[in-house]
């Protein structure tokens, strides 16, 4: 039986009786990447499956006027919280990421993180999101890294009929940047970025506490070692095995000025 990823598993996700605080997020590498990159003073951006949008809530921080869109009501919810508690405007809108309620060449950047992977079909999205993208505006796709111990156990579960999304996949750095080349966009920089904590320290913590046990949800145990591992790790997400090894890519790719 062919496995999807349907809005049902979102709502049921997000619908969980858990503080938005003991959700993982995404070490804030999405504000971190784009500012390595662009100004985000009065950019206006899009984020497109948002679900707690606490990266649009981020780039509001660095001076972004940002849009969030998701189809879940549930991660609505939470994000309005997430904007709320830091005080800062955010636009939510309810809607198709295949299908985006936009009029054409309005956002200087548009992102989803965490998203793409769960599409079988990729490209309706993808020309929505490149549409509503100003000419010389960016788009930022960032997705599961195949060449990681996390591919072998997704599979393994989406087999099992257990993973939390019913489907995802994932992409190399050159089936990205192909794939985005083919729908018309340049790509022009990217990033590699492991778990922090660790993938395994995660799974371990999501399973203790379905049995009532709570580990603190980013250690330190020795602080020394913390701060080696944590400059190792950076170290070898900024050389070129981070891209080709590390849990989850992004690539970066511009849409063309007009002519």
């Amino acid at each position: 039986m062919a496995r999807s990823s349907e809005r049902s598993h979102w709502d049921r996700f997000w619908e969980r009786e858990r503080d938005l605080s003991e959700i993982y997020d995404n070490d804030d590498r999405i504000r971190v990447e784009v500012r390595k990159r662009l100004s985000l003073q009065n950019m206006l951006t899009l984020e497109v499956g948002a679900a707690t949008a606490r990266d649009s809530v981020a780039l509001a921080e660095d001076g972004a006027l940002p849009v969030a869109l998701d189809y879940s009501h549930a991660a609505l919810k939470l994000a309005r919280a997430a904007a709320t508690e830091k005080e800062k405007t955010l636009f939510l809108v309810c809607g198709d990421a295949n299908a985006l309620p936009f009029k054409a060449d309005t956002f200087d950047l548009v992102f989803h993180q965490g998203v793409m992977e769960h599409f079988k079909d990729t490209d309706p999205m993808t020309d929505e999101c490149i549409r509503v993208t100003k000419p010389g505006g960016d788009i930022l796709v960032d997705v599961p890294q195949t060449f990681h111990i996390y591919t072998v156990i997704k599979k393994t579960l989406i087999a099992l009929n257990a993973w939390f999304a019913g489907w995802e996949t994932q992409y190399t750095e050159k089936q990205l940047s192909s794939y985005l080349r083919e729908h018309g966009i340049e790509p022009w920089s990217v990033y590699g970025r492991y778990f922090s904590p660790s993938l395994g320290y995660r799974m371990t913590r999501e399973v203790l506490m379905k049995i009532g046990i709570k580990l603190p949800m980013k250690p330190v145990i020795i602080p020394a070692v913390h701060r080696l591992r944590t400059r190792v790790r950076e170290a070898v997400e900024q050389s070129w095995l981070g891209p080709r090894t590390a849990v989850v890519i992004g690539v970066f790719a511009r849409k063309p000025e007009k002519q």
